[in-house]
């Protein structure tokens, strides 16, 4: 398998790159769509388990370095908040990989009494429609993503 898979597993990965970036880039590159797709969508989604099945270990570490920092929550932590208020835990599951990304959607699931399974339902179903979305728009040209 070419390297080039291998640096959008890890893309999609790490927070923020995510999907979004990393699948119009590698179709870009020339990659294999389908390749890249799976690559991402299994990047992501290994990545995002860990945050939602060790939530309690990710909040108390997270919750002592802001107060180390003297940080108020952020803007994407904000904006995940008004979501699930507006839209519950699908609303936040589904948009949370364009507006705030899943690691944090995930996270504040969690930190809004969401259960394990359903975060995990409901991210696993986000992450699958947003790949098939931003790998089918990217393949059929639309330049949003260029």
């Amino acid at each position: 398998m070419n390297y080039e898979y291998i640096l959008v597993f890890i893309g999609a990965a790490i927070p923020w790159l995510e999907i979004a970036v990393v699948i119009p880039l590698g179709i870009i590159r020339d990659l294999s769509p389908f390749w890249v797709m799976i690559m991402a969508f299994t990047g992501n989604l290994l990545t995002v388990i860990p945050v939602i099945y060790g939530y309690e270990k990710v909040k108390t570490w997270y919750e002592k370095r802001q107060q180390k920092k003297g940080k108020e929550p952020s803007k994407r932590t904000d904006r995940g908040k008004r979501i699930w208020n507006m839209y519950g835990l699908p609303g936040l599951a589904m948009l949370g990989p364009i507006l705030t990304g899943t690691h944090i959607a995930a996270f504040i699931g969690m930190s809004l009494g969401a259960e394990k399974k359903w975060v995990t339902l409901w991210l696993t179903i986000s992450i699958g429609i947003w790949t098939l979305i931003i790998g089918i728009a990217t393949v059929l040209g639309l330049d949003i993503f260029l």
